[in-house]
């Protein structure tokens, strides 16, 4: 299954089934609603799924976003928050997405898990292997320190954020819904790459699957961190589906595919039919750039 995020135009439309629409001629019989769905759409997309105009393949929490909010804001609340009235506002907003998707008949929501409070490794690292300075001394001994600053943080903010997804369990496993944890492309977002077999060993529920973003694993691959097919091929037996996008080196993401460095037909082996596969591509594409990426990756992956 194949579907396009509404991260591509949602921000340029005032009527959901319009934006809906635009999706739907560009090809596609399912779409995600993004985390940039303002509470305005919401009318239009009702009745865009309502009168079997389009399908929705999944959610990306927080969708709707919150009262006041005109922007994409997936981390506008953080379930790993030190305060705990922003972690129940993120379990509060969350819940609001898994009622939206109950609606629209939705069968995932894509979750972000929360962040430690650290300084910004990540762009200063991008940064020096842009400039050809990976796997200098400089280099590694940053790696080392983020690393190690990073471990010596996760705890609380791992067990903060367990508590908050234990909660949502208990409202999508009723439902049927699935809980896509997605790996993140900043090394201070958990679960960390080297935590995945760990965290899905705690979390056996079958509502609690693994989402798989491209264009972050690819960034990792980039700076070092992991090796792309490797990280994915490990998590096979959770995976549900996929963000696709590409990456232009090294870490301007959500490109499309064919337009960047990923090596698709590297991931391929791990590619089954029964996948959700949701392109996440930047607004600034034009929809025959988007085009020429879906036919680009169907090339490679198959038509299903």
């Amino acid at each position: 299954m194949y579907s396009l995020s509404t991260c591509w135009n949602s921000h340029r439309h005032t009527d959901g089934a319009a934006m809906l629409r635009e999706i739907r001629e560009l090809g596609f019989e399912y779409a995600e609603l993004s985390h940039g769905i303002r509470i305005s759409l919401l009318p239009g997309i009702l009745n865009a799924v309502d009168s079997g105009e389009i399908k929705i393949s999944s959610l990306h929490n927080f969708c709707p976003l919150t009262m006041g909010v005109e922007h994409a804001a997936p981390n506008i609340f953080k379930f790993t928050a030190e305060n705990p009235r922003e972690r129940e506002n993120a379990l509060k907003h969350t819940l609001k997405t898994i009622e939206t998707a109950a609606r629209v008949k939705a069968p995932l929501i894509v979750l972000h898990m929360g962040c430690i409070e650290m300084k910004d490794y990540t762009d200063k690292l991008l940064d020096m292997v842009q400039d050809g300075k990976r796997g200098t001394p400089k280099y590694e001994k940053l790696c080392e320190e983020a690393a190690l600053k990073r471990e010596e943080k996760k705890e609380k903010a791992s067990a903060f954020a367990h508590e908050v997804l234990r909660r949502l369990i208990a409202e999508a496993e009723p439902r049927g819904l699935k809980l896509g944890i997605e790996n993140r492309e900043a090394l201070e977002e958990i679960p960390f790459e080297s935590d995945f077999p760990l965290f899905f060993k705690e979390f056996t529920s079958p509502s609690v699957v693994y989402w798989h973003d491209t264009g972050h694993a690819q960034i990792k691959e980039n700076l070092g961190f992991i090796h792309h097919a490797m990280h994915l091929e490990s998590l096979a037996d959770r995976l549900y589906g996929f963000h696709v996008h590409d990456v232009q080196f090294p870490g301007h993401d959500h490109r499309a595919p064919g337009a960047g460095s990923i090596d698709f037909a590297a991931l391929k082996p791990i590619v089954r039919p029964e996948h959700l596969k949701v392109f996440e591509l930047s607004p600034s594409l034009t929809p025959a750039e988007a085009k020429k990426g879906v036919a680009h990756l169907k090339a490679i992956w198959g038509e299903e």
